[in-house]
């Protein structure tokens, strides 16, 4: 078992990527944590909702909104059995409206990352890490929050260099 884990939050289906909609069998932050797993021998956890946004880009846009602006706590499917064992947790997730999926919100409140590194990356098209680390610090103020990655979702599959680089 390894000391560190990759856990993201990513979504196939209909997404906007390079300007288009386009439909992904494998999401872009998805690709990106596999990179990062593959890259640290780390293990991955996939944070995935108990009730999934549509696969139709617009009415997910309009659902993940709604639940930001609720600032609503989706369920989730599962959570890690323990962190316990791992000191450094890659967290990855697409950014919606200058932040982290709320999903993810749920999975950092229900953890204690006390001691734990955390770095984040995220998958995006033009907006960066938005204020997600701040919301990171906020909610995990024990654990010590690194510099994040931005990765442009539409060049994910070419991004191992800059991701080794940050890794």
């Amino acid at each position: 078992m390894s000391d560190k884990l990759v856990a993201f939050y990513s979504r196939a289906d209909e997404n906007y990527v390079s300007g288009m909609i386009k439909t992904l069998d494998i999401g872009n932050t998805e690709i990106a944590a596999g990179i990062i797993a593959e890259l640290t021998d780390a293990d991955t956890f996939k944070i995935e909702q108990a009730q999934p946004y549509s696969k139709n880009y617009n009415e997910c846009i309009a659902q993940a909104q709604a639940d930001q602006n609720r600032n609503s706590r989706p369920e989730l499917i599962a959570y890690p059995e323990t962190l316990e064992q791992y000191s450094v947790i890659y967290l990855g997730f697409p950014n919606y409206w200058g932040t982290m999926p709320m999903a993810v919100f749920t999975f950092l409140e229900h953890s204690d990352f006390s001691g734990k590194i955390i770095k984040p990356f995220c998958t995006h098209e033009g907006s960066g890490l938005g204020g997600s680390v701040n919301d990171i610090k906020k909610l995990c103020p024990d654990a010590n929050v690194e510099t994040g990655l931005a990765i442009r979702g539409g060049s994910v599959k070419m991004s191992e260099t800059e991701i080794e680089k940050w890794v």
